[in-house]
C-alpha cells in the first residue's frame, strides 16, 4: 500500500474505521484508508442548513445540531448568495420611501459599518441597500438608484448626510413615520444571527455580510433559498 502523502510503500496496517482497513506510513507518519467513498451532501441537506441559518442560527449552532462542519455550511451561504441580486425586484415603484442606516461591525467592534436601507413607506421589504461607513460617499450609492424613482417624498431622520441630496421640500425628518424602515430593520437583527445585538456570532467579512442580506431577503419574500453550485 503506497502512502498518499509522500509515496512510500513503507505502510502497516493501523486498525480499522467503520469497517474499512485503516494504514499508517512508517516514514511520515500519515494514517489513511485504503479507498475513500465520494461523499456528497444531498439539495436537502444544503437547503435545511441555509433556512436555519435564515432563521436565526449561528454558523456553529448548526455544526452542533446537524454534525455538519461550520465552514462548509459557510461555503454554501457564500455560493447561494454570490447568485442573487442584492435585493429582490420590486413590484412597484414606491411614491413615499423611507431611508435609515443599520450599524454592525466587521471583525471587531471597532471597525463599524452601517447598513444603509432603502424602504417603501407602504409595504413591506427592503428595496435596496449598500454597506459603508456613515459618510456621503456611502449614501450616494445608495442614492444612485433611489432617485431613479423619483419619489415624491423621502422620509428619514436627522443625520446631515441626508440633506446634501435630497430637496429640502422632499424631505420629511420623522422618526414617527419611519415605522416600515425600523421595522425592517429589526427583521434583519431578528433573522442572522450575526446582526444580534450582545452576540458572540458576527461577521469576519463584508462579502458574507452581503450574502447573507442577499439571501435573507429572497428568503423573507419567496420563503424559499437557492441552491449553491
Amino acid at each position: 500500500m503506497q502512502c498518499p502523502q509522500c509515496h512510500s510503500t513503507q505502510t502497516a496496517k493501523n486498525g480499522q474505521r467503520r469497517g474499512r482497513q485503516c494504514y499508517k506510513c512508517k516514514q511520515c507518519g500519515r494514517q489513511f484508508l485504503e479507498s475513500y467513498r465520494p461523499w456528497r451532501y444531498s439539495n436537502e441537506v444544503k437547503q435545511l442548513c441555509i433556512k436555519m441559518y435564515l432563521n436565526g442560527m449561528g454558523l456553529r449552532g448548526i455544526e452542533r445540531v446537524t454534525k455538519i462542519h461550520h465552514t462548509t455550511v459557510m461555503h454554501w451561504i457564500r455560493e447561494a448568495g454570490h447568485r442573487l441580486d442584492d435585493a429582490p425586484e420590486a413590484e412597484e415603484i414606491p411614491e413615499v420611501t423611507d431611508l435609515d442606516e443599520l450599524q454592525t461591525f466587521v471583525g471587531s467592534k471597532r471597525n463599524k459599518l452601517w447598513i444603509w436601507t432603502a424602504v417603501n413607506h407602504k409595504q413591506a421589504g427592503i428595496l435596496a441597500w449598500v454597506i459603508g461607513d456613515r459618510s456621503r460617499e456611502t449614501f450616494k450609492r445608495l442614492w444612485s438608484i433611489v432617485k431613479c424613482w423619483q419619489c415624491f417624498f423621502y422620509v428619514t431622520d436627522g443625520w446631515k448626510v441626508y440633506p446634501m441630496f435630497i430637496d429640502q421640500g422632499d424631505q420629511i425628518v420623522s422618526k414617527t413615520y419611519m415605522t416600515w424602515v425600523e421595522g425592517e430593520n429589526t427583521r434583519l437583527r431578528h433573522y442572522l444571527a450575526r446582526l444580534h445585538r450582545q452576540s458572540l456570532c458576527y461577521s469576519k467579512s463584508v462579502d458574507m455580510l452581503k450574502c447573507s442580506l442577499r439571501l435573507l431577503l429572497h428568503y423573507l419574500k419567496d420563503r424559499t433559498v437557492p441552491l449553491p453550485a
